[in-house]
C-alpha cells in the first residue's frame, strides 16, 4: 500500500497543480473519484495487466466507460495512466489529490471515535470546539468503539486528543508504574 501511495503522489501533485492553475479543483475531484471507482471494479482490474488485452483496448474501454466525465485534459491523464500500467493506483491518486485539495482549502481531516453514538447536537458542539482550537474547517469521520468506555478520541493529522475513559486509565497505569 505504501508503494502504491508513493507511486500515486506525483500523479496527484501534477493534477493538483493543473487544477489550481485552471481553478478546477472540484471538477478534478469528481473526475478522479469516478475514475477510481471504475478502476476498482473487479472487471477492470482483471483486464489491467492482462497480456491478452492491449493498452489500446483497455484505453478505449476505460475512456468509453468514463466518457461522460472526461474532458480533453482528464482523457489525456487517463491515457497516460493506462499507458504506464497504473490503472490500479487510481484510487490512491484520488486520495492523494483530496488531501492536497483539503490543504489548499484549509480543511483538516479528523477521525473521531466515540464510546457511544453521538447525536447531531453533540457532534456539532465537538466540531465547533475543534474548529476553534485548530482555527480551520474540520471534516470528520465518526465511528463508535465501546472499548473506550466513555468519552471520545480525536485524531487530526499526527495530533491525538484522547478524552476517553480508557485513555485516562492507561495514562494512570503508566503514571503508577513510573
Amino acid at each position: 500500500m505504501a508503494e502504491a501511495t508513493t507511486i500515486a503522489r506525483p500523479y496527484a501533485e501534477a493534477i493538483y497543480k493543473l487544477a489550481v492553475k485552471k481553478q478546477s479543483l472540484d471538477t478534478w475531484s469528481e473526475t478522479l473519484r469516478y475514475l477510481a471507482t471504475v478502476a476498482s471494479d473487479e472487471r477492470i482490474s482483471a483486464l489491467d495487466g492482462n497480456p491478452s488485452v492491449s493498452v489500446r483496448q483497455l484505453s478505449d474501454l476505460f475512456v468509453s466507460i468514463c466518457s461522460n466525465v472526461l474532458n480533453d485534459e482528464s482523457r489525456n491523464f487517463v491515457l497516460l495512466v493506462i499507458e504506464n500500467g497504473r490503472v490500479g493506483i487510481l484510487p490512491q491518486i484520488s486520495e492523494s489529490f483530496e488531501r492536497l485539495k483539503a490543504q489548499h482549502e484549509g480543511v483538516l481531516d479528523a477521525k473521531i471515535v466515540s464510546a457511544f453514538a453521538m447525536n447531531d447536537g453533540q457532534l456539532s458542539n465537538l466540531m465547533a470546539s475543534l474548529e476553534k482550537k485548530f482555527k480551520r474547517k474540520i471534516e470528520a469521520t465518526v465511528s463508535v468503539d465501546p472499548e473506550l468506555i466513555g468519552g471520545v478520541k480525536v485524531e487530526i493529522g499526527d495530533e491525538i486528543l484522547d478524552t476517553s475513559v480508557r485513555g485516562k486509565l492507561e495514562a494512570m497505569a503508566i503514571a503508577l508504574k513510573s
